[in-house]
């Protein structure tokens, strides 16, 4: 049985070395579906809480929100990061509250401080999801991610590596020390 949850992300990116509308800077309201795969948890009569998907997803995808997404070979990358030096805000400012913690993988590194994602490939709706359950296959079982930008929309299905030992109480994922972060159940 599967458990099925949404985010909305706002970004800003452009296809560099693209031929056509896409080859300029502009902005995308995107939907994640995130479908989460598993035996129904007895004690709670669920798979995963969806508001704790949510919630697991958001801890790293808020870098993603009202972000500028750029290729790292993008001539555009260091030009913004000069204008936000001149402005003082490249190493954040009193205003951006949306600090997810910062990462870097070999698809992404993200720099929470100044709302810049930068990426190995085109951020494509393709290149999103393969984004996105990098950062998240340890942490949710994932089989299926489907992301829609504008009109173009994009969906892989996954098989998950593992089990996420999940609490008896609440449904969601035991930390390192086999306790629940939500109601401090521990691990039998």
């Amino acid at each position: 049985m599967r458990s099925i949850a949404t985010l909305q992300l706002q970004y800003a990116h452009r296809f560099y070395n693209f031929k056509g509308e896409a080859q300029y800077l502009h902005g995308h309201s995107g939907i994640l579906t995130i479908e989460v795969e598993d035996s129904i948890n007895m004690g709670v009569n669920m798979i995963f809480p969806c508001n704790e998907i949510q919630k697991t997803a958001w801890h790293v995808l808020q870098n993603f929100d009202h972000a500028l997404i750029l290729r790292e070979d993008d001539p555009l990358l260091p030009a913004i990061l000069g204008v936000y030096e001149k402005q003082g805000i490249r190493n954040g400012a009193p205003t951006n509250k949306m600090l997810g913690p910062a990462f870097k993988t070999e698809l992404a590194t993200a720099h929470p401080e100044c709302r810049l994602v930068v990426t190995k490939e085109t951020m494509t709706a393709e290149g999103m999801i393969k984004i996105v359950h990098h950062l998240l296959k340890d942490k949710l079982n994932i089989v299926k991610l489907t992301f829609v930008s504008g009109v173009n929309t994009a969906s892989a299905e996954f098989t998950p590596e593992g089990t996420i030992d999940r609490c008896p109480c609440c449904g969601i994922a035991f930390n390192a020390d086999g306790v629940c972060p939500k109601c401090g159940c521990r691990k039998k």
